[in-house]
């Protein structure tokens, strides 16, 4: 097997390996969602149809920035639109598209999620919601790219949750952190209106976390945070 063949296998393996851990989540049920993986020019890609908490290697397809087949026997989900644009648009490294029920919960009513918790800053802050569009639609990839503007995550109205990072790990990451921020608005709506975190805190936490390097592990008698 040559390196490159061997490269393609690495990353196909990868994304079946974090369908099964997103599905333990509970983010990924039955058929419904798709994950990605860029490799230079290609992208390893769930197959449609596949049972993502199961899925395969032989259920991830190969496909080149053209949405062409270079591997696999089964042809790539109806989404790959959507997937191509954000990594043509934005140099993502990965992508995660959900039915998440608590953020697909929240599609339903919001028009955007506001920056209700400091950790949604990883995402960029507050989380739009692009309006509705049939799945697999140009319209829907169109819609969906412009959500996504300045952020890493956005919702899609009556439908679900999309995220991306520059790894594989930081964008199941990403998906996990959206999740948690829809649990934590919807909790705290029940009680009463969430406040929202205006742009001087938020700048206020930037500063703060740069300065004491909030995330990263020190030796012990450096300045730290919880």
């Amino acid at each position: 097997m040559s390196a490159t063949s061997e490269s393609l296998e690495e990353r196909r393996r990868a994304v079946a390996v974090a369908c099964h851990r997103l599905a333990g989540e509970g983010l990924l049920i039955g058929t419904a969602g798709n994950v990605s993986v860029r490799d230079g020019d290609r992208v390893a890609v769930t197959a449609t149809g596949a049972v993502l908490g199961r899925c395969t290697p032989e259920e991830v397809t190969v496909v080149g920035r053209d949405g062409g087949v270079l591997a696999g026997s089964l042809e790539p989900t109806s989404e790959l639109e959507l997937h191509l644009g954000i990594y043509e648009r934005y140099g993502a490294g990965a992508v995660v598209h959900t039915h998440s029920p608590q953020a697909t919960a929240l599609s339903l009513v919001l028009d955007e999620l506001p920056c209700v918790h400091y950790q949604q800053l990883g995402l960029g802050g507050s989380v739009r919601v692009a309006p509705f569009a049939v799945f697999g639609s140009p319209e829907l990839a169109e819609e969906v790219l412009a959500a996504l503007e300045g952020r890493s995550a956005a919702l899609m109205a009556n439908h679900g949750a999309v995220v991306y990072g520059p790894t594989l790990d930081k964008a199941l990451e990403n998906a996990l952190l959206l999740e948690w921020a829809c649990g934590l608005y919807l909790r705290a709506a029940r009680i009463g209106t969430p406040r929202v975190l205006d742009v001087d805190q938020q700048t206020a936490v930037v500063n703060a976390a740069l300065r004491r390097g909030y995330g990263t592990t020190r030796p012990t008698g450096e300045d730290s945070t919880r």
